[in-house]
């Protein structure tokens, strides 16, 4: 299997990498990291409140209602008027007109409340606390306790509403509740749950308080409540369709204007009623249910979820209409459980790591930030949409969150990456070609420390006679001739993509197949080891010119071979090197060394020759090389050799060992057409004196 099989796929490695790039920060680094991702799931699961519920998360949780206030408005259904809830409203021009200040005379209360029984609605709710005594007292109780429709009477309690009770208030209103004891009357709350400054979900249920007054108006109608029994989730307003006309000034508009969601009438209009009339009015009022209460203009306003979008304040019981409106069509919106939420955080700052593991440049993280932003906007518009209810549902924090820890692992990785990096480029200098600096730039783990068996392609040179000459020139020409040889060399092996091992002296060791494997690596390695031969011969030839004193110049000899080796960075903490080790080394060197005892240039094992996929090589027979206990089928690179030429001596290295008499004619009949090939006339001698197995031992 080749290297790049064995490899794991793309994406795998990438996170391997950017994983282990985490690990091995600094301490201060991981804990620093642990503690931002720790703090993003916290934000991810609380950036409406904190823990307690009570308290609002600094920073996200203006921005999370605010959003939420956007979806509920856009989302909500458009709707013509709800002719099924009718508001019976005191104005300030009621108050004007009875020449009082609020509260509304009960004398009045009661007088509408007789009308209004007698036109026969399906149930009254009254939001007005009876928590002051008047003189009329005593006429709205019998009034309330002789009405055949049920009646809710708002009720409140200190403990629950502080800002709109005393102590004091309450013993009255409780009173006032004991005298309607027995009657089809029944005290409900008039709560409202005004978390943050608006009215957005439904009162909590307390067990020290009456059903809220749109359930006690249900529940004495014998109306739909099973459902919103326990209900404590968002308010599903509506949007008025005549009011969207009047704002679109499209046709019919001004006589549309009047319209809203809920019909409203003044109370005064159900006093002093002649009792012929009252068949009259009916219409507006039969078989609907009645809220009475104010509608005064700086006096029980509330703020929904619609007011930041529209700007209007509407009066309390026009949230009690919402909310009986709410429960008559069963829209009871499916809140996302404490689990969910807790998954969707965990989610989220999970794909905020892995993304940040994969260490993209910029340019790809710009489209994944913006797609991040617009998914995590809208899920839960989309929930919005589809009736679910979003109230407490992340969008500002899920965003948060993932930028959070996305920068947070990125920081980490990132630091650990550049540090490698550096090493990497510092290790290698001008030891690698540059796409493979490049490579390896990007994927340090290429130059990870320690080792990695790997199968390479493994070339070393020596400069004969190079040793002596030293000793018979001044040490700045031997300096300047080394600098001038070693260049030739390393540029070409550069030039055809090989890793300069080192330099030992004049001699070169290089490899193919790593840090990085390509497929052409065999190719290029065998080219490169017969082009390190004929840079040598240049070499000699431009001494040779410089300086006719200089002493001559031998050979470079040239030996490769295929193998395994364990690859990486090899020292200790002051010095490190990276290098191969391993017995293919060896026996590449042993190669070179083999060639002068051939009288050849550049031999190479059949390991190698056969993996370059090149028809240049020539069958050079079996040795067994210096200190190796197995032979080694040898082969020489001969460009232009003849054909039929290298086809005998392939068959001659096939009979040394049982037909040695053919083998040598065999090869003497081709050195009879190359009568001055040294290693030609060097084989036949080998092949006079191999040993039982055919294999010629190097002394």
């Amino acid at each position: 299997m080749s290297e790049a099989t064995k490899r794991a796929p793309w994406g795998v490695q990438i996170l391997q990498r950017g994983w282990r790039n985490v690990r091995e920060a600094g301490t201060i680094q991981i804990l620093a990291t642990i503690v931002l991702v720790a703090a993003a799931l916290f934000i991810a699961r609380f950036s409406w409140t904190l823990p307690d519920g009570e308290v609002p998360t600094p920073l996200t949780s203006e921005a999370e209602r605010a959003l939420y206030d956007l979806r509920s408005y856009f989302a909500a259904d458009i709707v013509e008027q709800d002719d099924r809830v009718v508001m019976v409203v005191f104005t300030d021009q009621t108050l004007i007109d009875a020449r009082k200040r609020s509260p509304l005379p009960r004398d009045i209360l009661a007088e509408a409340l007789r009308n209004l029984d007698q036109m026969n609605p399906k149930a009254i709710g009254i939001d007005i606390l009876f928590d002051q005594p008047q003189d009329e007292d005593l006429e709205l109780v019998e009034t309330l306790r002789s009405l055949k429709a049920p009646v809710a009477v708002g009720y409140a309690a200190v403990a629950t509403n502080e800002a709109d009770i005393t102590y004091e208030q309450q013993l009255y209103l409780e009173e006032f509740m004991a005298a309607l004891e027995g009657s089809g009357a029944r005290p409900a709350s008039i709560r409202l749950d005004n978390t943050f400054g608006a009215t957005r979900v439904w009162p909590s249920i307390e067990p020290d308080l009456p059903p809220l007054l749109a359930r006690a108006m249900l529940e004495g109608a014998k109306g739909p409540v099973e459902a919103f029994a326990g209900y404590e989730g968002a308010i599903e307003y509506r949007r008025s369709l005549y009011e969207e006309e009047v704002v679109d000034g499209g046709e019919g508009a001004e006589e549309n204007a009047s319209a809203p969601l809920f019909q409203s009438l003044d109370i005064a209009a159900f006093v002093g009623l002649d009792p012929e009339v009252i068949p009259l009015f009916a219409e507006a009022i039969e078989g609907k249910y009645v809220l009475i209460g104010g509608d005064i203009v700086d006096y029980d306003r509330v703020e929904t979820s619609f007011t930041s979008v529209t700007g209007n304040v509407p009066p309390g019981i026009a949230v009690h209409a919402e909310m009986i409106s709410q429960m008559l069509d069963g829209r009871v919106m499916p809140q996302i459980s404490s689990a969910i939420l807790w998954l969707m955080s965990v989610v989220v700052v999970l794909s905020a790591v892995l993304t940040a593991l994969l260490e993209w440049p910029a340019r790809r993280l710009v489209p994944l930030l913006l797609l991040m932003a617009v998914l995590f906007v809208g899920i839960p518009v989309f929930l919005q949409v589809r009736d679910v209810d979003t109230y407490g549902l992340p969008a500002v924090g899920w965003l948060v969150a993932w930028i959070v820890a996305f920068t947070a692992v990125t920081a980490a990785a990132r630091s650990v990456g550049r540090k490698q990096r550096n090493f990497a480029t510092g290790a290698l200098g001008k030891y690698i070609p540059r796409d493979i600096a490049k490579q390896i730039i990007d994927r340090p783990e290429l130059l990870a420390l320690g080792g990695e068996k790997r199968e390479i392609y493994v070339m070393f040179s020596d400069l004969e006679g190079f040793t002596k000459m030293s000793h018979a020139i001044e040490p700045e020409m031997v300096a300047k001739l080394l600098n001038r040889y070693l260049e030739m060399l390393s540029q070409v092996v550069l030039d055809h993509g090989g890793v300069i091992d080192k330099f030992v002296g004049d001699a070169v060791v290089a490899f193919w197949g790593a840090p990085i494997a390509r497929e052409d690596d065999a190719e290029r390695a065998a080219r490169a080891g017969y082009a390190i031969w004929q840079a040598g011969e240049a070499f000699r030839a431009e001494v040779a010119e410089m300086d006719a004193s200089l002493p001559k110049i031998g050979k470079t000899r040239v030996g490769l071979h295929f193998g395994e080796a364990v690859i990486g960075n090899f020292g200790g903490e002051t010095r490190i090197q990276y290098t191969a080790l391993g017995d293919s080394m060896n026996t590449a060197a042993r190669l070179e060394a083999a060639n002068k005892a051939l009288q050849s240039s550049v031999m190479a094992s059949r390991e190698f020759a056969e993996r370059s996929g090149l028809d240049w090589w020539r069958a050079m027979g079996k040795v067994r090389l210096r200190g190796r206990a197995r032979p080694v089928e040898i082969f020489e690179p001969a460009p232009g050799f003849p054909i039929e030429d290298r086809e005998k001596l392939a068959e001659s290295s096939n009979l040394a060992a049982s037909d040695p008499a053919k083998a040598v004619e065999l090869v003497a009949e081709v050195v009879a057409s190359h009568p001055a090939d040294l290693a030609l006339l060097n084989l036949i001698n080998r092949l006079d004196n191999l040993d039982e197995g055919g294999t010629y031992v190097l002394g």
